[in-house]
């Protein structure tokens, strides 16, 4: 029988908010947010630029900026993250969690090789030698796909393309056997062609190796197939949750709607123009009352404007939104309490 940690998620956050420090009020960025990743499944988090999917990562990773109080439980594999002490906070993150971020041009040191900046997570949360943690290092090159790995090692980031630097990331991220590998607008800044190549290393590690995997974008054609279930982020606030094949059949929230329909299709004409979302995101210091993608959502009605509307299932996955798509009667609230 199945032990009850290896049941359990490898991550949830539960009713997780983050604020920053600001007068006459705190910023909030991040507002009651629950959600689990479940073993060797990939979640995918989607939303616009500025709906918190960065901060929520930092946030998970105890990295956020200093001005930033995060509040609620973030529980890894078991341990309630808010119980360690700092130290022991990152070397349970360090160990268990692999992030590969947007950027590897600011990502990576351009002073040191290759092979001493994947080295370093090993050495320092795994106590390998210099020996092993080399060994390791140029094992996992060949497993990323950087052909003379043994030569590469001692190559410095300048001498290799965009893509490959995101492959050595990934092989970085890998060091210490993780649980949990996050990736973080891992492919914004590559070409189409390479950024289809890094994706699907990403996926073939991912079932390898076993691991659960968050994938963060703002582009659902990103996710769409490459996950299990996906989360919509929008101001700070999850708007819709669930399967990513049923979300995508089926979106309930207006916004996750807007997003699948400026996704651009095989079969519409080639001069067709694309669909858009009016207006902009909410800012910081300026937040709705109610729902915040009511100023731009066409279907907005009275209460939209008043009240946040409460989590409510349909099917097999939750939204918030008072008059959703395709609304029916088998509808019911949902508590997190």
């Amino acid at each position: 029988m199945a032990s009850e940690t290896s049941q359990s998620p490898i991550l949830s956050c539960e009713h997780m908010s983050c604020k920053i420090a600001a007068k006459p009020a705190p910023l909030q960025v991040l507002h009651d947010i629950n959600f689990s990743v479940s073993r060797r499944t990939t979640l995918g988090i989607v939303g616009e630029s500025g709906a918190g999917k960065s901060m929520l990562i930092k946030s998970i990773m105890g990295i956020a900026p200093t001005p930033v109080r995060v509040e609620g439980r973030i529980v890894l594999d078991g341990i309630d993250l808010s119980t360690l002490k700092p130290k022991a906070r990152s070397q349970m993150i360090g160990r268990k969690v692999g992030i590969v971020f947007q950027n590897p041009m600011t990502s990576l040191n351009p002073y040191a090789t290759i092979g001493r900046q994947i080295e370093e997570a090993g050495r320092f949360h795994l106590g390998l030698s210099r020996a092993q943690a080399q060994e390791r290092a140029i094992e996992l090159l060949t497993v990323v796909g950087i052909a003379d790995a043994g030569d590469c090692y001692g190559y410095f980031p300048h001498q290799f393309s965009g893509g490959m630097k995101q492959r050595i990331m990934i092989a970085t991220a890998l060091m210490c056997h993780p649980d949990l590998l996050i990736a973080d607008e891992a492919t914004t800044a590559l070409d189409v062609t390479v950024q289809k190549e890094v994706l699907d290393l990403l996926q073939i590690l991912q079932e390898e190796r076993q691991m659960s995997m968050i994938l963060v974008s703002h582009n659902l054609g990103v996710v769409a197939g490459r996950t299990d279930t996906i989360l919509v982020l929008y101001g700070g606030h999850i708007v819709e949750t669930g399967p990513t094949a049923e979300v995508f059949r089926n979106p309930r929230h207006p916004y996750t709607g807007a997003l699948l329909s400026a996704m651009p299709r095989m079969d519409q004409p080639a001069h067709a123009r694309l669909h858009t979302i009016p207006g902009q995101p909410p800012s910081l210091a300026n937040q709705p009352k109610g729902c915040p993608f009511a100023p731009r959502c066409p279907s907005a009605q009275g209460p939209c404007h008043e009240i946040m509307p409460p989590m409510t299932k349909g099917g097999d996955h939750h939204f918030a939104c008072h008059f959703p798509l395709n609304d029916t009667s088998a509808l019911r609230e949902v508590s997190h309490g």
